[in-house]
């Protein structure tokens, strides 16, 4: 025995990743009684506690309320000097959030009886066994939890500058002059509209022809909207992106014969990939797909038994809600001989500008393209009271039903508390009841939610 397996131990689980499906496998596993061995190189949480979900809204709230004060007048609040910013507040702010949530989850972990949390990088190196610097793990069950990471494109001029993931942004101590945001998704909107409303000029290059690709067009034209309304610059349809140094600054060069965007700082945000790269996973031959993420089934199996993929290593989804669903998909399947599969769950999540987008189902593009008959109803935000009283009529509700069914296929709620209102409707798909419960539902007044049931008594055939 040599002395890098000396170390060698057998438990009954390996994790590998201590995200939002690793920490709580571990808990359920522990509690049935079966040890295990979590392993995590970095922090504890995953994205969503360190550089996701839990800093960027608290740094969206603290935007929320620099926008809202600077719209005082509006609501006949009048304040005696302009609205400042002090970044390192805000900063300050967003760490103590994600530094008590990751000691809280580091307190619970350590409080597990029969997990054994180790630090470093794992390396499968079989079916059975995995390797965290001189120790050598082995167990009958192995989970992966690894997450995923910032891409980073091969584009002319990238290695000549220093670039902003989401995950270094987190770590940002000054207030860029210029934000040049590469990329017209979830994460890049996000950054755009905070950093703007914290003060920064922001610019956004996307090279399709619109934001949002995956939603409908309407949907991407109203988010459009209310970021140019924040004079937010937006170029689209970007066809030769590249960087350079100009001085102290950069220069994002996106389409011929267009003067380069000049900036102080380049946020890129156009996707993300796996981290399974680095795993050793073809040492017990776990399947990968071209992109990296790892083949599972409709329970989260590999195609190795024993071995299991949680999270967004597996490409089924890539919020912190799929990840944690995962989790329970694995331990109703192991513990609780409940067969509950991916294909149960709805699609479903939210965009956090101001105001969000919250989205389940079907998109209309995609009804369409299905061939079914459909209905479907509409409203502005200017025609709902609630949105109107707050002075946040920007956006509209939109719901999709099976015109055969009765079946809600779908909804979008672009406005004000749209990630909440969105479930209204969310709850009924999982219920699998049809539209009309929602039209008979008699909701709060006055909400932005109360609207859903009058849409849905207003349906009209989808063109």
């Amino acid at each position: 025995m040599t002395a890098q397996t000396v170390n060698a131990k057998t438990f009954d689980a390996i994790i590998i990743g201590a995200g939002q499906a690793g920490s709580p496998l571990a808990g359920r596993l522990t509690a049935a009684g079966m040890s295990v061995a979590l392993i995590e190189r970095k922090l504890v949480g995953g994205t969503c506690v360190n550089t996701g979900c839990m800093p960027t809204k608290a740094m969206v709230a603290s935007a929320y309320a620099a926008h809202l004060a600077r719209r005082a007048a509006d609501y006949g609040v009048t304040f005696s000097g302009p609205v400042g910013v002090d970044y390192q507040r805000i900063k300050a702010r967003k760490d103590k959030v994600t530094n008590d949530a990751r000691g809280n989850l580091e307190t619970w972990i350590a409080g597990m009886e029969g997990c054994t949390l180790y630090r470093g990088h794992a390396r499968v190196e079989s079916a059975n066994t995995v390797r965290v610097g001189d120790d050598l793990l082995s167990a009958e069950k192995i989970f992966l939890n690894t997450g995923g990471r910032a891409s980073v494109p091969d584009l002319p001029g990238i290695d000549d500058i220093d670039y902003l993931t989401n995950s270094s942004m987190m770590d940002l101590d000054v207030l860029p002059r210029h934000l040049i945001v590469v990329g017209g998704s979830y994460i890049s909107l996000e950054f755009a509209q905070m950093f703007r409303r914290f003060g920064s000029e922001v610019t956004i290059i996307e090279k399709a022809p619109r934001l949002t690709g995956r939603e409908d067009e309407d949907v991407s034209a109203s988010i459009l909207s209310i970021l140019e309304n924040e004079d937010i610059t937006v170029h689209l349809g970007a066809d030769e992106i590249a960087f350079a140094k100009q001085g102290g600054d950069v220069a994002v060069t996106f389409s011929a014969g267009k003067p380069p965007a000049v900036g102080s700082h380049v946020l890129l945000a156009i996707g993300r990939v796996p981290n399974t790269d680095d795993l050793g996973l073809d040492k017990a031959g776990v399947a990968v797909d071209q992109r990296g993420f790892v083949t599972v089934d409709d329970q989260l199996r590999t195609n190795v038994p024993g071995i299991w993929a949680m999270g967004d290593c597996n490409g089924k989804g890539a919020f912190t809600h799929t990840s944690y669903n995962d989790y329970e998909i694995v331990a109703a399947n192991l513990l609780d001989n409940d067969p509950r599969r991916v294909s149960d769950r709805i699609e479903a999540y939210a965009l956090y500008i101001d105001p969000p987008l919250g989205r389940c189902g079907m998109t209309e593009t995609a009804v369409k393209k299905s061939g079914r008959r459909a209905l479907v109803g509409q409203r502005p935000m200017t025609r709902v009271g609630r949105a109107v009283e707050k002075g946040e009529t920007q956006g509209f509700m939109k719901i999709l039903v099976d015109a055969d069914t009765r079946e809600i296929l779908g909804c979008s709620v672009l406005g004000p508390g749209g990630d909440e209102a969105v479930h209204c409707v969310l709850d009924l798909m999982y219920a699998k009841a049809p539209v009309d419960t929602l039209a008979r539902a008699v909701h709060i007044h006055p909400t932005v939610s109360e609207l859903l049931p009058t849409i849905a008594q207003e349906l009209k055939p989808l063109a």
